[in-house]
Formats: structure tokens, C-alpha cells, sequence
């Protein structure tokens, strides 16, 4: 998994002030981009003072917004902000900017010169999931490596061509600016600043609270739909993704699906291509790995049968495939994802 982090562990000396913790929302946030490092935060202030009665606690958390008062998020949920963005201009440590429909907010010349002026004054600036268009509008991941939510990461590289757009990082840090993927891997990212601050105990005593891992296995692609490309097959391709998807444990070389269509393989290539954006063999694989992924969440099969079922022919193989899309081997994928 690819992510940003301190590599120190060991607890920092104690405060004489909070640190304060500002996280940014607007109308049509994610609330989960405000809430779930929120908790994070709160959690981990918990735990220091449960460990240091009497001590200050590290964190102090407040929700910016354009005014104070009700915000309604993305969901019809309605946040109460602490205060309105403007009228705070210096002593906060850590800046969250959450993420969520960010359109209206990202245009805002307001918003922008203010997220720019405190950029320069904050320790740390974060970005929860399509935050990172909000930095990026204010020229702020020029000439840097971010993140965002994977269906987001295509348009954020395409549209800011000056960022390196990492679509499997959860969370990403290059120098004092921190950028995480999709909605709870706003958590993630909270864990780790909280174990760059207070060290690895605490940060796993909030993450057991939050029944949480400190470091989640794996990347994005673990969550994402790996089979969005059945949407886009038209014409004589139509029928075919479904087809290979109920029949994977066949062979589904390019000289069969061709066939099937009444291709030449060569052409059969081009246009799968052309109508789906992958390679028939890419589409095959990942297609196995979805369903292989999907049996081990969801039954305790022996390896050897969800390999073969799933077209992988041996469990080697799908050990293979599993570590070079997700980084994690099936056994352990199964541990975490089994339902029941």
C-alpha cells in the first residue's frame, strides 16, 4: 500500500496547548469526511487524558464552513460549523479541507485565497477524498504526488496535468500537504497524523476504539468496481462481458471470445479495446479476481476450489494476481473481508 507517514513511533513530549484541528466543510460535503477524522481526533484526546488525568488534552476539533451554523452535506445531514472559515486567520496547526461536491466551493475566489493564505500558516494541510480539487484550484498540489477517490483520480490528473495523481495511494503525503482517497480513508489518514503527534500506542488505542486497522491493507482497487467497463460494451460486444463473467472458469483465451463474435482475433482486440478501454486479457483477469474476491467474502470455499471456479486454474496463480492488484495475498483478504 502506497502511503505517506512519520517514521518516528515514539510518543512526543507533552503539550502545554492542544493542538487545533480545523476541518473545513461546505454545502454537498461528504459528512464522513467531517465526522470520520473528527472521531479520529476525539478519539485519540480520549485516550491520551484516560492515560495522563489532569494532562491537556492534545486535540481541540472545530468544523469551519462558510458561516457558522447549519451546513447540509451531500446526504440531507445537516453539520453545525463551529464558525465561519473567514474569520479564522492564524493559530490553527492542522487544516482538514473535506471532500464530497466540491464544485461550488472549488470555483469560490473566497474560499480558494483563503485555503492559499493559511496554507502558508498551518503545520499541516490535508484533503479528505475530492477535497483535493479544492487544494488543487487553489495551486497548491502543483509539482506534488496526491491522491483522491479512485473515481475521481482520472479527472483530477486530466484536469491538473501539474499533479501526480497516485489512484491507489489511500493516502498520500508530500512535504506539509496530505491528500487521502475516498470517505473513511479520511480515517486513515487521521490515524496516521495522530501517530505522527502522539506516537503508535495511542494511535492504535483510537484506531481499537473505532474498531479500525492503523493500517489498512491493501490500496483503493480493493473497493473499487473493477467490472465498470460492462457498462460501456455496445454494439456487437454487447452481450460478451456478461457472457465471460458466467463463464470463468473456461477458457476465455482471445481466440475464443473472438470466435464467439465472429471476429478475427486481431480485430476482435481492436475493437474490445476501442468499446471497453482494457485489453481482453485484462478485462478476463480482472473479472476472475472480482468473483474470486467476491467467494471469499462471502463463503469459506477451500482456495483450491475458488481458483479453479474462478479460472485462475491454480491457487499459485491467483496468489499472484491477488498481490499485484490488491498487495494482499487471498488468505489474508479472507480474514478481513469474511462476512459472517
Amino acid at each position: 500500500m502506497k502511503r505517506g507517514r512519520s517514521a518516528s513511533t515514539t510518543p512526543r513530549r507533552a503539550l502545554r496547548a492542544p493542538r487545533r484541528v480545523a476541518i473545513l466543510t461546505f454545502d454537498g460535503a461528504q459528512n464522513l469526511d467531517v465526522t470520520g477524522p473528527f472521531e479520529v481526533f476525539s478519539i485519540a484526546s480520549q485516550e491520551a487524558l484516560g492515560r495522563s488525568p489532569g494532562s491537556v488534552a492534545p486535540y481541540t476539533v472545530e468544523v469551519l464552513a462558510p458561516q457558522a451554523g447549519p451546513v447540509r452535506m451531500s446526504s440531507g445531514l445537516r453539520l453545525i460549523a463551529d464558525r465561519a472559515y473567514a474569520s479564522v486567520s492564524a493559530g490553527v496547526d492542522t487544516l482538514v479541507i473535506s471532500g464530497g461536491d466540491v464544485r461550488a466551493a472549488a470555483r469560490d475566489p473566497k474560499l480558494r485565497q483563503w485555503v492559499r493564505a493559511m496554507a502558508g500558516k498551518v503545520r499541516r494541510l490535508a484533503s479528505v477524498c475530492t477535497g483535493a480539487f479544492i487544494l488543487a484550484e487553489a495551486g497548491l498540489l502543483d509539482d506534488r504526488r496526491a491522491t483522491t477517490h479512485w473515481g475521481a483520480a482520472e479527472r483530477l490528473a486530466r484536469h491538473y496535468p501539474r499533479i501526480t495523481v497516485d489512484p491507489d495511494a489511500l493516502f498520500v503525503r508530500d512535504g506539509r500537504i496530505y491528500t487521502s482517497a475516498g470517505v473513511t480513508a479520511g480515517m486513515d489518514l487521521a490515524l496516521a497524523l495522530v501517530e505522527e503527534d502522539l506516537g503508535a500506542g495511542l494511535a492504535l488505542a483510537a484506531a481499537r476504539r473505532l474498531v479500525l486497522f492503523l493500517k489498512r491493507p491493501g490500496g483503493q482497487s480493493q473497493f473499487s468496481a473493477h467490472l465498470a467497463a460492462q457498462a460501456v460494451a455496445t454494439g456487437v460486444l454487447k452481450d460478451l462481458p456478461e457472457w465471460i463473467v458466467a463463464h470463468l472458469e473456461t477458457d476465455l483465451s482471445v481466440e475464443v471470445l473472438a470466435a464467439r463474435v465472429a471476429m478475427s482475433p486481431r480485430h476482435f482486440a481492436r475493437v474490445f479495446v476501442r468499446e471497453t478501454g482494457m485489453t481482453p486479457a485484462k478485462f478476463v483477469e480482472k473479472a476472475r479476481l472480482e468473483e474470486a474476491r467476491r467467494r471469499l467474502e462471502q463463503s469459506r470455499l477451500p482456495m483450491k476450489a475458488v481458483a479453479s471456479d474462478c479460472g485462475f486454474g491454480t491457487t499459485e496463480r491467483m496468489r499472484r494476481t491477488f498481490q499485484r492488484h490488491l498487495r494482499v495475498v487471498p488468505d489474508d483478504y479472507r480474514k478481513r473481508f469474511l462476512h459472517g
